[in-house]
C-alpha cells in the first residue's frame, strides 16, 4: 500500500511539473482559463489537482504584446522624479499589454504651462469634463524663488483648484493602502471624505490698515442686500480673509461617504469644530439626515456602530486629531471641511508610515450626471530624489501611490467605456483591465513582501527606483501568464520606519523622554509608568467624549 502511495505522489508531482512548465511557456494566449494549486505535492494524502476551467464567463486574460486598445483616459503629465517614474510605469508596465492612442495627454510641467499662459491646463480641465476619467502626476507649484529659477514669466497657481472647480467636485477621497502581509500603521483600512470645494484655499484677501471691514451679501433674486459681518480694525496692520463654503453638495458627498463605508465594513464618524464656529452646522446636519434617512438601519444590521454608540459619531477636530493616534486598528471613517481635511489626512499619512501609501481621488459630477474622477498620489514630485538622479546617483523612489493612482484611473475608464456602449466588446476590454490592474497591485505587492521592495520598506539593501519597476515588471508577466503565485509570500512585520529617507526623529531626544518616564531607571517602562506617561502626553483613552466638551478656542 505505501508503496504504491508513494508511486502515486511521485506520478502527481511529475504531471503538476509537466503542467506548469507547459502553461509557463505556452498557456499565455489562455491564461486566465487555467488554474491549479499552488501548494507542493509533498503529503500523499492530501488532495492536489490541475485543471482547465470550462467556465462561460467573459475572456479577461491579458496577455504580453496583446496591445489591447484601452479606453479613454485623461493623462496629466508632472514633473520631476515622479515625471520620470511615472514614464517608466508606463512603458515597463502598460504599454507591452495595452494600446493608450486613445489617452489624451497634457503636460503642466512648470514651463508648459509658462508657454502657453496656462492654456493646457484649461485644455486638460475641458478634457476631463469630456471623458471623466484622470490619472495625474505630482505637479509643481512655483514658489517665488522658483519662478526666478526656471525664468517663468509669473508665479502659476496650483491646477488643483481649477480642477475641482472645473469637474463641479464633491469630494477628495483619501485613503490607507494596505499590503497583505505587511504591518504598516492601521491595521485595517482608513477612508476620509475631504469636502472637494470652499474655505480658505478660495479665500479672497488684502493686507490692510487701520478702518471698517464691511461685508455685504447681495442677493441674485433681487432682494435687499444685507451686511454679513462689520468689524472695525484698529491695528495699523491687518490681514483681511473672507471665504464661504457652498453646501449644495453635501449631501452627495454624505452619499458617496456612507457607501463606501458600509461597502468596505468600517464605521463612519463627521468631523467639525461646529461648537466655535457655528457655521459648520449645516455640514453636521445634512451629513446626520442622509445617514439616518437611508444608511442607519444597513450600518445597524451589518454591525458597524458598535464602536461609536450604536450611531452616526459627531466629533470636534481637536478630538479626531487624538483618535487618529489612538485607533491604530483602523476601521473607520471620517468627513469633514475641506481645511480640516487636508490636516487630518496628513495625520493619517504620519501614521500610516508616510503619504506615498494613502491613495488621492478627487471625485466630481459631469453635466449629464455621470461621475468625474480625478487620481493622483497624494506626495509630491519628490524633488530630493529627482536632485539625486540629475547628479548621477542611485535613487529608490517607492511608487506605490503613483500606481494606485493608475490603476484607479484605468478601472474608471474602463468602467464609462462600458457604461457608455454596452457592447460585449466593451465588456470584454473592462474584465481584462480590472483583471490585469489585480494582478499589477498584488505583482507590486509581493514584491514587497519577498524583500524586494524599495529602500524606504527593505533598507539600504532594497532596490532602487529602475531595479523595483524592471521587478514588477517580470513579476507581472509571470503573474499574467499564470494567473497564479507558485508559493505564498511571507508575512512580515512593519519596515523599520528609521529606512524613510526623510526620516526626522531626534533619537537622542527620544531617549531622553524614555528616561523621563523610566523613573526606577531599570531601563523598562512598567504598567504604573506607561499608565501616568499616557496621562500626562493626553493619549490615554477616554471613558466617554462628550463633544460639546471641546476646548473653545
Amino acid at each position: 500500500f505505501f508503496l504504491r502511495q508513494e508511486i502515486r505522489t511521485q506520478i502527481i508531482e511529475i504531471v503538476t511539473m509537466a503542467f506548469r512548465l507547459a502553461t509557463s511557456r505556452f498557456g499565455r494566449f489562455s491564461a486566465s482559463k487555467r488554474q491549479f494549486l499552488d501548494k507542493p505535492v509533498v503529503s500523499p494524502f492530501a488532495g492536489y489537482r490541475c485543471f482547465l476551467s470550462t467556465s462561460t464567463e467573459i475572456d479577461n486574460s491579458v496577455t504580453l504584446n496583446e496591445g489591447i486598445k484601452a479606453p479613454p483616459m485623461v493623462y496629466i503629465a508632472g514633473e520631476e522624479m515622479t515625471h520620470y517614474t511615472s514614464n517608466l510605469i508606463v512603458d515597463q508596465w502598460i504599454k507591452p499589454y495595452f494600446n493608450i492612442e486613445q489617452w489624451e495627454h497634457f503636460d503642466l510641467s512648470c514651463k508648459a504651462r509658462d508657454e502657453s499662459d496656462d492654456k493646457v491646463l484649461h485644455d486638460a480641465v475641458e478634457a476631463g469634463k469630456k471623458i471623466g476619467a484622470i490619472f495625474k502626476e505630482p505637479t509643481i507649484t512655483p514658489s517665488a524663488l522658483q519662478v526666478k529659477e526656471m525664468g517663468l514669466s509669473k508665479a502659476f497657481g496650483s491646477p488643483n483648484g481649477a480642477m475641482r472647480r472645473g469637474w463641479n467636485g464633491i469630494t477628495i477621497s483619501r485613503d490607507t493602502i494596505h499590503i497583505e502581509g505587511m504591518e504598516l500603521g492601521y491595521k485595517n483600512p482608513v477612508f476620509f471624505e475631504r469636502h472637494a470645494v470652499g474655505g480658505e484655499y478660495g479665500a479672497g484677501w488684502n493686507e490692510v490698515g487701520q478702518g471698517t471691514l464691511l461685508t455685504t451679501y447681495l442677493p441674485d433674486d433681487g432682494s435687499s442686500p444685507f451686511v454679513v459681518d462689520k468689524r472695525d480694525l484698529t491695528d495699523d496692520h491687518n490681514v483681511v480673509v473672507v471665504y464661504h463654503n457652498p453646501y449644495d453638495n453635501v449631501a452627495e458627498l454624505a452619499h458617496l461617504f456612507f457607501k463606501r463605508c458600509l461597502d468596505a465594513e468600517i464605521t463612519p464618524y463627521v468631523v467639525t469644530k461646529k461648537t466655535v464656529f457655528k457655521w459648520q452646522e449645516g455640514f453636521w446636519e445634512t451629513m446626520k439626515k442622509i445617514f439616518d434617512e437611508d444608511y442607519k438601519a444597513d450600518f445597524e444590521k451589518a454591525g458597524l456602530l458598535e464602536r461609536s454608540g450604536g450611531d452616526l459619531q459627531h466629533l470636534i477636530s481637536d478630538a479626531a486629531t487624538m483618535q487618529l493616534i489612538r485607533w491604530t486598528d483602523g476601521g473607520f471613517g471620517m468627513a469633514a471641511h475641506n481645511y480640516d481635511g487636508d490636516m487630518l489626512t496628513d495625520q493619517i499619512a504620519q501614521v500610516h508610515r508616510s503619504p506615498g501609501f494613502i491613495t488621492s481621488n478627487l471625485v466630481g459630477r459631469s453635466e449629464d450626471g455621470s461621475l468625474i474622477k480625478e487620481f493622483e498620489a497624494s506626495h509630491g514630485t519628490v524633488s530630493d530624489l529627482w536632485h539625486d538622479h540629475l547628479a548621477g546617483k542611485e535613487t529608490s523612489l517607492n511608487p506605490l501611490g503613483l500606481v494606485e493612482a493608475m490603476i484607479g484611473a484605468m478601472q474608471h475608464a474602463a468602467t464609462l467605456d462600458a457604461e457608455n456602449d454596452p457592447s460585449e466588446d466593451k465588456e470584454v476590454v473592462k474584465a481584462k483591465i480590472f483583471n490585469y490592474t489585480e494582478t499589477l497591485r498584488t505583482a507590486m505587492h509581493n514584491t514587497f513582501r519577498y524583500g524586494q521592495g524599495t529602500r524606504d520598506m527593505s533598507g539600504p539593501s532594497g532596490f532602487t527606483t529602475e531595479d523595483y519597476i524592471a521587478k514588477v515588471a517580470w513579476r507581472l508577466e509571470r503573474y499574467l501568464a499564470l494567473q497564479d503565485e507558485e508559493a505564498p509570500p511571507p508575512q512580515l512585520h512593519e519596515p523599520d520606519r528609521k529606512f524613510r529617507r526623510n526620516f526626522d526623529i531626534d533619537v537622542e531626544a527620544t531617549n531622553r523622554l524614555f528616561q523621563k518616564y523610566d523613573t526606577n531607571g531599570d531601563g523598562k517602562i512598567d504598567y504604573e509608568e506607561f499608565e501616568k506617561m499616557m496621562i500626562k502626553l493626553n493619549l490615554a483613552p477616554k471613558l466617554s467624549q462628550e463633544e460639546e466638551h471641546g476646548p473653545d478656542v
